[in-house]
């Protein structure tokens, strides 16, 4: 009898060490931009669909579809240049980043150039392109980006990708960043508020239309977006040939008379090569689930553009091993 309740015993104990262990969670971190963009919400509506907390329902049972024990956080960040150093210093799992910074950071090339290549870097999807917005006031004469010449511009914030894509722009038209111009490091809704205030006569950014913030200053103060001229288009092309033409329609925003033309490049999300496959290639199934279709489609404006059809597009670093093995799963890679 004795041996029978220390074998009841050990069991009860295995029992609950085997239970202790299913519900002990796993946090996954992903890093994305400020508020008035779309990475922060995007990054949210990323982080319900992947992640399913212990204790939660199956999915089958009306649940989470997630990966089972994973809990992910979408952490404000200063956007896809900070990201990148983020995911290679292990600050964080993974993060939102364009498409051109994440080539330029693996190779060491672009804005990149000199600094030591961020060989950790992995994709898992892109998710939608990004637009280059030059947002004026409503009432503006400026008509060009050589046009900003002694003026006052926000240029996003340090270590982004909008900033990246902003000064792109302002050097194709021949402007040197606080030679030419007054260059304020702002993110989109301080950006938008110093425009309403009449303390910018411009600024930049790189963004997915529409933009909560953007959209919020056309409702309120009003603005107008600068179309732009073929040549800077091309120049900018030529330095960075992941950026492609690509107007801005004219349902993005409030008043707006036609489409804009401008550029565009792609938002993706990347992950450290340091996370196993089976875990990527559970976030990787969990982001195409028919469940997450629909919680993008009514979760954010941009998250309709997420899709299976283009998740591979302008990809210039190499799949993390668990997203490829979806992807050939699903027939999307040979």
């Amino acid at each position: 009898m004795r041996k029978i309740l220390l074998a009841a015993v050990a069991a009860t104990g295995l029992l609950a060490t085997s239970v202790a262990q299913a519900q002990t969670p796993t946090f996954f971190r992903i890093v994305s931009g400020s508020a008035g963009g779309n990475y922060f919400p995007m990054a949210g509506l990323l982080a319900n669909a992947i992640s399913n907390p212990p204790g939660s329902r199956a999915c089958d049972k009306g649940g989470s579809c997630g990966v089972a024990g994973l809990i992910a956080i979408a952490q404000s960040a200063n956007g896809s240049v900070a990201n990148v150093n983020a995911i290679q210093s292990g600050a964080a799992e993974s993060g939102l980043a364009q498409s051109d910074v994440a080539f330029w950071a693996y190779t060491g090339t672009g804005v990149f150039e000199g600094k030591t290549p961020l060989k950790k870097l992995r994709a898992i999807a892109t998710l939608y392109p990004e637009h280059i917005h030059v947002v004026l006031p409503n009432d503006s004469v400026l008509a060009a980006p050589k046009s900003l010449k002694g003026k006052r511009v926000g240029v996003g914030l340090p270590a982004s990708g909008a900033q990246v894509g902003a000064l792109l722009i302002l050097e194709a038209a021949g402007l040197k960043k606080n030679v030419d111009y007054i260059a304020e490091e702002l993110n989109t809704s301080q950006s938008a508020e110093r425009l309403a205030d009449g303390q910018l006569d411009a600024f930049l950014t790189v963004t997915g239309a529409p933009s909560a913030g953007i959209a919020q200053l056309a409702s309120t103060a009003g603005m107008k977006l600068m179309s732009l001229p073929d040549p800077i288009q091309q120049a900018v092309i030529a330095k960075a040939p992941f950026y492609f033409s690509s107007p801005i329609p004219q349902t993005a925003y409030e008043s707006m008379p036609t489409d804009v033309s401008t550029l565009a490049v792609a938002a993706q999300w990347l992950v450290s090569s340091d996370q196993s496959e089976e875990l990527v290639y559970g976030i990787t199934k969990a982001l195409w689930n028919k469940n997450t279709r629909k919680l993008l489609d009514r979760g954010h404006a941009k998250g309709k553009d997420v899709q299976t059809t283009s998740a591979l597009d302008a990809i210039g670093i190499p799949l993390h091993p668990g997203a490829e093995r979806f992807y050939k799963e699903a027939g999307l890679l040979k």
